[in-house]
């Protein structure tokens, strides 16, 4: 109980390091390998899905659609792996792997950042459709097409304010995973994270990380899981916290 209040875990049985500073570098490393993509993952696929939504039920929409399906099919470790032999290997385009601090990290990190957005890429585009379709049917936007407002009024201020509500609560649960990092893109890629340190402590036995990292994930889930519900609040005046 003393350790969960005063975040420390003690040291790495395998390392010797105090687990507050390896928690605090590898974080850092991982929200530089995770943020990023997310970020214009998000706006690039609320975009993708906004159209496919606007060109519904059109051959615009199926392709868009199918595509989606067949990415989704497709495991993230096959991105991986054929993403780095033909792009890094083959084409030498990018480092195989390997990491540097500082800006020097970006060509490192440009070949995990096109894979994490084009993994996250098919079932976003598929959740964020749903949910703009699904706002184009409501009551409000009838109404507006009623009195005269544009298309393109209709679709960027109506349905895509009211949408970015459940695409908020859809983002901010994710959030958490971000610093943990992506386990898969860590090993492969020799990115020194957090996801790359909870392998390590795995394979080795490193109980004080593996505890450490335990308590860290259920602390920041909560507290997004919390976040979510007050932002929500925020933006949707039909939700009342008591």
């Amino acid at each position: 109980m003393g350790q969960i209040v005063s975040f420390n875990y003690g040291d790495s049985y395998f390392t010797g390091e105090k687990l507050s500073e390896a928690f605090a570098s590898g974080a850092l490393v991982s929200l530089s390998l995770t943020l990023p993509p997310f970020v214009l993952g998000l706006g690039l696929n609320v975009a993708i899905a906004l159209m496919i939504a606007y060109y519904r039920e059109t051959w615009i929409d199926r392709s868009a659609t199918a595509t989606a399906v067949i990415s989704m099919s497709v495991s993230y470790l096959v991105y991986i792996i054929a993403m780095q032999y033909f792009l890094a290997y083959e084409l030498e385009w990018f480092p195989i792997n390997g990491y540097a601090p500082g800006w020097d990290a970006i060509p490192y990190l440009a070949l995990p950042w096109i894979i994490i957005i084009l993994v996250s890429m098919g079932p976003d585009v598929r959740i964020y459709r749903t949910i703009f379709l699904n706002e184009m049917q409501a009551n409000y936007v009838r109404t507006a097409r009623a009195k005269g407002v544009s298309e393109r009024s209709v679709l960027f201020i109506h349905i895509l304010k009211n949408a970015m509500i459940p695409i908020l609560t859809f983002t901010i649960v994710a959030i958490p995973f971000l610093i943990l990092g992506s386990f898969l893109m860590e090993r492969f890629f020799s990115i020194p994270g957090l996801g790359d340190l909870l392998i390590t402590a795995i394979n080795n036995g490193d109980f004080p990380v593996l505890k450490g990292m335990t308590m860290y994930i259920t602390i920041t889930y909560a507290v997004f899981n919390l976040l979510t519900d007050v932002l929500i609040a925020a933006v949707d005046p039909r939700v009342k916290l008591h």
